[in-house]
């Protein structure tokens, strides 16, 4: 089953960086285009197989190949924790934090991650390693639709 990880990250993530790509499951990028330095993010497999709880962020040197690895859990940035809330699962309960890729659907088996503590996690954790990226938006995903604005000066009269 897919992962839907270009959806992941082209609509949740929303990652600023231009030099980019999904190939497969794997989130590829050069957050500098001069540096060596690349970013490679995938789902963190669990002892399961097709279960997932977190990402897996890795930073990759173009000649010296892997200079480090984090794992951000879904648990810890808060990412299922509606959902889990919804469920009755609680920290110790079978799926608690993670998501699978069991059933064949049409629809992301991640669908309704929290992606707004992950995002700010990456963030810091690009810039710690790659000098001069751009920072990542870390507030609340984009409104798909402009909001409305109040007017602020009063109305003409004639």
């Amino acid at each position: 089953m897919a992962l839907f990880t270009a959806q992941l990250f082209a609509d949740h993530l929303t990652l600023p960086y231009t030099e980019a790509a999904v190939v497969g499951d794997v989130y590829y990028a050069a957050p500098v285009p001069d540096l060596p330095l690349r970013l490679r993010i995938d789902f963190a497999p669990t002892i399961r197989s097709g279960r997932y709880d977190g990402l897996r962020l890795q930073v990759v040197h173009m000649e010296r190949g892997r200079l480090d690895t984090a794992v951000l859990s879904f648990a810890e940035y808060g990412a299922f924790e509606v959902r889990d809330r919804r469920h009755g699962r609680a920290p110790g309960h079978d799926g608690y934090g993670s998501f699978t890729d069991w059933n064949h659907s049409e629809h992301a088996p991640w669908v309704g991650i929290d992606v707004t503590r992950l995002r700010a996690a990456i963030d810091q954790y690009v810039r710690l390693w790659i000098p001069g990226a751009p920072p990542v938006r870390t507030g609340p995903p984009p409104l798909t639709a402009p909001v409305p604005q109040a007017r602020t000066s009063p109305a003409r009269t004639r």
